[in-house]
């Protein structure tokens, strides 16, 4: 230290000091009851002088300083002055012993029982006989010979069995920060400051500098033990928070778009998850992550499904979906909100497809691959979450009834063109899927009874004239039906499967039968015995056949009724087929053609050219229908007819002549009949039949109803026939089918109560 220059000898000094020492003990004495009642400890700083520091003294030449012993027993030796000239400078140096002291013997154990005497008075309130300046020294002197460490066990004892077993005494740590807490950090400005800046730090770096996350954890770690952390810390934390992304979140959904915002928002949440694993405390997790979720996301959840749910399904963006789908998947009313949006889109997209007449070519195939895509997206993108799935079936079960029967109509058609023969465009693995797929489209069709009737028509057709392509994927399909609409449904298709096999049979017998009759002409005979309730309705048609064929038919008539008596056969020209045996000059051909191809080409061994009215008189085929099998036979690919003129479409006054000059490399040539497009008036009869066979179906269920419950009112007669019914039906038409039972005596309204119905046995 330094030593200012005073005019006072050294004596008159020295005498001073040794005042100040008596008076500094007395007033230590009297202070020390006090000290002692509140177990306080005071430290005096500990006074050293450094070697080779000055100060200018004026005092005369003197002897070296004398030997000086502290209390403890360690001697500490004063350095002699050098240049002390009268008038010059004078110097004091002090120099360390050449050699560390030694304690004195049993050094270690008297201090420490002088020590523990102490610290047992100060625990039971009695007078220390040391001095405060005493004992510290006691302790410094220990430590500097590395007895620290026995200092610390001894002492650690006396607190064991001391401070932890009074539990009204609180710990020399908790104490500490209490007394931290207390005087420092809760100081209003030293906590303002402390806390600014570290909501400062944070704010860089959640702006993109570095910081020193050290320094972070361990601030915040300092206010989590001191238990100030969520009042002096979290809560302004989360406003900045929560002012930072609410901002950022107005600002971004007017500048991104949603991939970009939503890569964001989870760049953002990652982001915060880092810092709750670095330096902030566990327990602000939840608030935090629920304070980002609900800035980024819950205030735009609307916008962001309006601005970019549309365009990620358009563009099948699956990674984009499902970082949707997990973010939303966070926040309250997300799932829902995104449901909702997803549905609306399913029903939006898919309404443009059915709605349209213009895509009625390719509305199953456009079906098909949508529902695979959103299949896609709730399997990949939605985790299969049954909430998505359900939205999904009632999307398409909504949509794809807005526009009534035609659907249905389209899918039976669409089923005809897969099984058809013919039909390479899959195997029987891909066709069994594709089938399945199909099913799925037929479960949201309301009119089923549509579909079975157009399928049935069509089945017709496969089965009679041999253009099924497998009878395994026939039947496959059949299978699917009944599984799907129960045995009612499919028991007419399954009685169309039956007729086919016993005709087989019947034809077996009636070949054996043949053997002893020697039939008419150079003909052979097919016939399949189809059951009429069974099978389409088929407008009734009477044709001129050539007498081998009318009596091989008479043959055949009067061999089924032997076996099955009171039976009535009629027979159908429109469905028949025919394989003739033509002769060429240019080579002999088999041509496979229908009935009608067959009866006009017949015509032509009786002379080489004819013209359409003497075919219309000789057959009489319907003129329309005649029209288009010459059309079929003289302007197709295989012309075996010539017409005159040339031309496409075919003229009252138009001739035929057989072509002599046919030739192809095929020696059987199928001629395709030219099949008259289904005319609206067509698809209207079906649908009629539809209808009425729904108007039987109304009329049993009222009548069953009515039959078990004997008196019921309208409203539930009305309800109990919305649960049986399974094709849409409007309230007006089961009024009317009401009323029509009433006037037939099945029911009858009572006399009293006009809404109650009373069954009529």
């Amino acid at each position: 230290m330094h030593m200012s220059s005073l005019n006072k000898t050294p004596l008159q000094e020295q005498q001073k000091s040794d005042e100040n020492t008596n008076n500094n003990h007395n007033h230590s004495k009297k202070r020390r009851s006090s000290e002692n009642r509140n177990h306080n400890f005071d430290y005096p700083q500990s006074k050293r002088v450094k070697e080779n520091e000055m100060s200018e003294v004026p005092v005369p030449k003197r002897a070296n300083f004398s030997a000086l012993t502290n209390p403890n027993g360690v001697s500490k030796s004063a350095s002699p002055l050098a240049n002390n000239k009268p008038g010059g400078t004078k110097k004091i140096i002090i120099k360390n012993f050449k050699d560390k002291p030694k304690l004195p013997e049993n050094y270690q154990e008297e201090t420490w029982d002088k020590l523990k005497e102490a610290v047992i008075a100060i625990q039971t309130s009695t007078s220390i006989t040391s001095s405060l300046e005493e004992l510290y020294q006691a302790v410094e002197n220990m430590c500097s010979h590395k007895m620290a460490s026995i200092l610390y066990e001894n002492l650690r004892v006396l607190y064991r069995t001391y401070v932890l077993q009074n539990a009204a005494i609180v710990s020399i740590w908790d104490m500490g920060l209490d007394m931290f807490r207390i005087h420092i950090i809760s100081h209003p400005l030293v906590q303002t400051r402390s806390v600014d800046g570290l909501l400062l730090l944070i704010e860089r770096e959640r702006n993109g500098e570095t910081v020193d996350r050290t320094l972070l954890k361990s601030l915040l770690r300092m206010l989590s033990d001191l238990q100030i952390y969520h009042d002096a810390f979290e809560t302004k934390f989360l406003q900045a928070t929560d002012r930072l992304f609410a901002a950022e979140g107005q600002q971004l959904m007017q500048q991104r778009d949603v991939p970009e915002y939503l890569a964001h928002v989870d760049k953002r949440l990652n982001e915060e998850s880092e810092r709750l694993l670095h330096y902030l405390d566990q327990s602000t997790k939840k608030a935090l992550i629920s304070c980002v979720e609900k800035e980024l996301l819950g205030e735009h959840l609307s916008n962001i499904l309006q601005k970019g749910l549309d365009n990620l399904l358009d563009e099948n963006r699956l990674n984009d979906l499902s970082l949707m789908y997990n973010l939303f998947s966070k926040v309250k009313n997300g799932f829902q909100e995104l449901c909702s949006y997803f549905s609306l889109y399913i029903k939006k997209r898919g309404r443009t497809i059915v709605i349209n007449p213009e895509k009625d070519k390719t509305l199953v195939q456009e079906l098909l691959d949508f529902k695979d895509q959103m299949d896609n997206v709730v399997l990949c993108c939605f985790q299969r979450n049954e909430k998505f799935i359900n939205a999904l079936k009632e999307a398409f079960e909504h949509f794809i009834n807005q526009r009534l029967n035609k659907p249905a109509e389209l899918i039976a058609k669409f089923v005809d063109s897969k099984l058809r023969a013919g039909n390479k465009e899959a195997t029987e693995e891909e066709l069994e899927r594709l089938l399945d797929k199909i099913m799925v489209l037929f479960r949201f069709i309301h009119g089923k009874d549509v579909f079975e009737a157009f399928y049935k028509k069509d089945l017709a057709k496969r089965l009679l004239v041999g253009k099924s392509a497998s009878v395994d994927a026939e039947k496959s399909m059949l299978s699917k039906l009944k599984q799907e609409c129960g045995a009612a449904f499919t028991s007419k298709l399954e009685g169309m499967f039956k007729d086919m096999e016993l005709s087989k049979d019947i034809m077996l017998a009636f070949k054996q039968h043949m053997q002893n009759i020697n039939p008419p002409g150079n003909i052979d005979l097919t016939v399949n015995i189809l059951t009429m309730g069974y099978w389409p309705t088929y407008t009734p048609m009477e044709v001129h056949m050539p007498g081998e064929m009318v009596d091989y038919q008479e043959i055949f008539k009067k061999f089924y009724l032997g076996k099955h008596n009171g039976r009535k056969l009629q027979w159908q020209p429109t469905l028949g087929h025919c394989v003739l045996k033509a002769h060429f000059p240019l080579g002999n051909k088999e041509l496979q053609v229908s009935l009608f191809q067959a009866l006009v080409l017949l015509m032509f061994n009786d002379g080489d050219e004819l013209t359409l009215e003497e075919i219309l008189l000789a057959t009489a085929i319907e003129d329309g229908e005649l029209r288009r099998t010459l059309q079929s036979l003289a302007c197709g690919k295989a012309r075996v007819l010539l017409k005159v003129p040339k031309g496409r479409d075919i003229g009252d006054k138009d001739k035929f002549i057989f072509s002599k000059d046919f030739t192809n490399k095929l020696f059987r040539i199928k001629i395709n009949q030219i099949q008259m497009k289904e005319t609206t008036e067509e698809n209207i009869n079906t649908t009629e039949r539809v209808f009425q066979d729904r108007q039987y179906q109304i009329d049993a269920a009222i009548v069953r109803i009515m039959k078990m419950r004997k008196t019921l009112y309208h409203n539930l007669l009305i309800t109990e026939l919305y649960n049986q019914l399974k094709f849409p039906v409007k309230p007006a038409d089961l009024k009317k089918r009401i009323e029509s039972l009433i006037d037939r005596d099945y029911m009858e309204r009572d006399k009293d109560n006009p809404n109650q119905y009373n069954y009529v046995a």
